[in-house]
């Protein structure tokens, strides 16, 4: 059974091309427009990892991220942002975000490989996993 991974990001070009990336690295993956749509997913469906934006219209990441952890304290996040552009204060929030509780932050733009990456630690691939030896 594959993992599944939900996209939250306002972004609709991103959610579809992280989407894209994870599934076709064997993960299940969700996508949500926004924090409050994500919140639905993630109690509706079960969700292994969340892979979520700052800055949204609706709510903020960090509203999110303390709603994620407050319902699943176990839950694994990686938070993303490229930071208000005209602050270029960007790592700041990322900062911020590690220390409410994110696994890992990732500043945009980024990698693929970085993503799956991190991706890949926080879910180790269970298929390796032998039984009964």
């Amino acid at each position: 059974m594959s993992r599944h991974i939900l996209v939250i990001d306002d972004d609709l070009s991103i959610r579809k091309t992280l989407a894209r990336t994870l599934e076709r690295s064997g993960y299940a993956v969700s996508t949500a427009a926004n924090g409050r749509e994500g919140m639905k997913k993630f109690k509706d469906e079960n969700i292994d990892l969340i892979i979520t934006d700052i800055f949204m219209p609706d709510s903020d990441g960090f509203e999110l991220l303390f709603k994620l952890i407050e319902a699943r304290a176990d839950i694994k996040i990686i938070v993303m942002s490229g930071g208000p552009r005209q602050l270029h204060c960007g790592n700041l929030f990322l900062e911020t975000a590690k220390t409410l509780g994110a696994n890992y932050t990732l500043e945009k733009p980024f990698s693929n490989q970085e993503l799956l990456s991190m991706v890949e630690s926080l879910l180790p691939d269970q298929e390796n996993v032998t039984v009964g030896g």
